[in-house]
């Protein structure tokens, strides 16, 4: 979450003419994230968020984002719901963007997990696939494995800029994945971004999750090869076994892997390593000058990428037997 576009108290104003959400009591940007402006309101009728949607988001991908949300809080799930507008769309329009308003979740997002809430959020994220079900609409993951190659063509004097030789890294990287991606595994919609701040917890039990703006259709051991790699590695660039234990456990609890599943959780890891590394990568010289947020650091992933690199079977510790 982040605030790239202002809102004026008049344009809110304006904006609530279309919604049956009362009138206006609180506004403020919430200055985290790098992909949409967000905003915290609250209104008569209670507290949401309000979204502009910016230039990284097609917005004829708004109606699956938004449907998928809607049907997962329709189906048991806890995420945000959309607010539909008096004319009954879920996506209305600020400063000739596209905007929605969803409610808002309680709980907090935790900057430390520890292997209770990795229990948690594997739980979560297994009911998410579950709940998903029988969603019917669909969007391919284009930052999945066949954009990551095209990507990187853009991109390799950065990755030289910010450490000399990592572009051949980077390259041979590419085409060892390429070369040993898994096929034919389950598929379903998947979360795509499941990162301890986009899930919310009650002490320590799982609350929400949030931000569904990379969702799409991929293999669901994907997901939780994206959520290995955001929950449980330590600040010292260490991989913890103890908490991606916990993490599959949870997940398992809920859904178990197949064998293909969980032999495939090594390669899709470094994989997932490598989506947000060159995603980090292409932000870090292409945030807009004066916005609420600071990019994130495409080494972090880089690190990241050498441990799965150098101990390619490593997650399967914590994938049981």
């Amino acid at each position: 979450m982040a605030v790239y576009t202002d809102i004026s108290d008049e344009e809110l104003e304006a904006l609530l003419t279309r919604y049956d959400l009362g009138a206006p009591l609180a506004f403020k940007g919430i200055a985290e994230g790098v992909e949409n402006s967000n905003f915290l309101l609250e209104t008569q009728r209670g507290r949401f968020i309000l979204t502009v949607y910016e230039k990284r988001v097609n917005a004829s991908d708004l109606p699956f984002f938004l449907g998928l949300m809607r049907w997962l809080a329709d189906h048991d799930y806890p995420c945000a719901t959309p607010m539909a507008g008096l004319d009954g769309e879920l996506i209305q329009s600020v400063r000739g963007k596209p905007a929605a308003i969803v409610g808002f979740m309680p709980g907090l997002s935790v900057r430390r997990p520890n292997a209770r809430h990795c229990r948690e959020a594997g739980e979560g994220l297994a009911r998410l696939h579950l709940a998903a079900q029988g969603f019917p609409m669909s969007r391919a993951n284009d930052l999945g494995q066949s954009a990551w190659a095209p990507m990187f063509q853009g991109l390799k004097d950065a990755a030289e800029g910010l450490k000399p030789g990592l572009a051949a890294t980077i390259s041979a990287d590419l085409a060892d994945l390429a070369a040993r991606w898994p096929k034919g595994l389950p598929t379903g919609v998947i979360h795509a971004d499941y990162f301890p701040d986009n899930v919310f917890f009650q002490g320590e039990r799982f609350a929400a999750t949030i931000d569904f703006y990379f969702a799409c259709v991929d293999a669901l051991a994907y997901d939780i090869a994206v959520a290995l790699n955001a929950w449980c590695f330590e600040a010292d660039g260490s991989f913890n076994i103890t908490s991606a234990r916990a993490l599959v456990a949870g997940y398992e609890a809920i859904r178990p892997l197949s064998d293909a599943e969980r032999a495939a959780l090594p390669v899709l890891a470094h994989g997932a390593a490598m989506r947000f590394f060159l995603t980090r990568l292409n932000d870090w010289g292409a945030t807009p000058a004066g916005a609420l947020v600071k990019p994130k650091d495409p080494l972090e992933y880089e690190r990241k990428l050498a441990v799965h690199r150098s101990a390619p079977d490593l997650v399967l510790f914590g994938a049981g037997s």
